[in-house]
């Protein structure tokens, strides 16, 4: 069976080597490769797609001040909490020795100023007569404020450890549902490190980042900014946001501003952004939340120049090579030579697929990738 498997499969690699040898053997007969030419979206080869995120306008990483182990797990991801509810709590037995600690020293304190107070009063009465004299009234009367003060620090340092003590048990800051959670029933917890992670799912938003070349008028046309989330029941057509924030500060690193389209409350409808289509509901519902890819439209024309702005460009399905991870076509030179360039899919219309990199217009692609690959080698 080993040998009869061994054979079957030498026989395979011969029948590719052979497929491949016809294949450059029919190139070389017929001259050159055959060739496809990109072409651009027709009536849309101005309006330009960008990839989107969607996001949380209030999402919270939630930590706490204090170290100590979680004895008490109240949630975990995907429950709906309200606003107070407690999240978790932690082991608060130190601290709670502390609060009783200071207490204590509250009372002890407490007990000599009413020693002080007395002393206080049977000084002044001692003075009236003129037994004492006018300085030992006040030695009384400075040990009194004396014993006074120290009352006042220590109910300080027992209020800040009953708040230091609340630090022990995490609690919701907002009505949301909780996306994270980090730790586990007996893990330490330490400042700063995050436990929980909420957000408010009544508030979302599509953000993406707009190339510099893109944004010349763009801040006046952003009533016609439109998205589209592929794979949730409604969103196939492009829809309208509820509000487009167009951020006016510049990444220095990749060159690019934020743009923000608010998502229309659950149940709201979206105006379709493509002519004729009919109204759709928006999709801010339960089948939403941060992290989901989105395209974002910008309207044509916002760019500097219409004509100068990056066309959308489109192959056949039959010349672009998938192996494994890699997806990418071969490119003829002006030499007639094939090279292997690698590309980004978009969205797929028919048997035509739209190329978002890798490829300018103009560039010339084998038809056939198999034959290209033949004469590659």
């Amino acid at each position: 069976m080993k040998c009869l498997h061994r054979m079957s499969l030498v026989a395979l690699a011969a029948l590719s080597m052979v497929g491949a040898a016809s294949a450059a053997e029919s190139v070389a007969e017929g001259g050159a490769l055959a060739t496809v030419e990109l072409r651009s979206a027709a009536g849309q080869s101005n309006e330009t797609s960008l990839d989107g995120v969607v996001e949380a306008v209030r999402q919270t990483r939630l930590s706490t001040q204090v170290a100590g182990a979680i004895v008490a797990l109240q949630v975990k991801a995907g429950d709906r909490v309200k606003a107070g509810q407690e999240l978790l709590r932690i082991d608060a037995s130190a601290a709670q020795q502390g609060v009783a600690a200071s207490a204590s020293q509250v009372e002890a304190a407490q007990a000599q100023l009413k020693v002080a107070a007395s002393e206080l009063a049977r000084q002044r009465q001692l003075h009236q007569k003129q037994y004492i004299s006018q300085a030992a009234l006040e030695r009384s009367q400075a040990q009194w404020e004396a014993a006074q003060a120290q009352v006042n620090a220590l109910q300080a340092q027992t209020r800040v450890a009953q708040a230091q003590s609340g630090f022990f048990l995490l609690k919701a800051p907002y009505a949301g549902v909780v996306s994270e959670v980090a730790v586990t029933l007996g893990d330490m917890a330490l400042p700063g490190r995050p436990l929980l992670t909420l957000h408010d799912p009544s508030a979302l938003r599509v953000t993406a980042a707009v190339p510099q070349a893109l944004l010349g008028s763009l801040s006046s046309r952003l009533d016609q900014v439109r998205y589209e989330i592929n794979g949730l029941a409604g969103s196939a057509a492009r829809l309208q946001p509820a509000s487009v924030e167009l951020l006016p500060t510049i990444d220095a690193a990749s060159h690019t501003a934020q743009i923000r389209l608010a998502l229309p409350p659950a149940g709201a409808a979206g105006a379709a952004g493509a002519a004729g289509a009919t109204a759709v509901v928006g999709p801010a519902n339960t089948a939403v939340m941060p992290g989901l890819f989105a395209r974002v439209w910008l309207p044509a024309g916002a760019s500097a120049s219409a004509k100068a702005g990056p066309q959308r460009l489109f192959l056949p399905a039959s010349a672009i090579l998938r192996r494994a991870e890699l997806t990418g076509v071969y490119v003829v030179d002006a030499q007639g030579k094939p090279r292997l360039r690698q590309v980004r899919l978009g969205r797929a219309s028919g048997d035509q697929v739209e190329i978002l990199t890798g490829l300018r217009p103009g560039d010339k692609v084998a038809a056939d990738p198999q034959a290209a690959a033949a004469v590659a080698r």
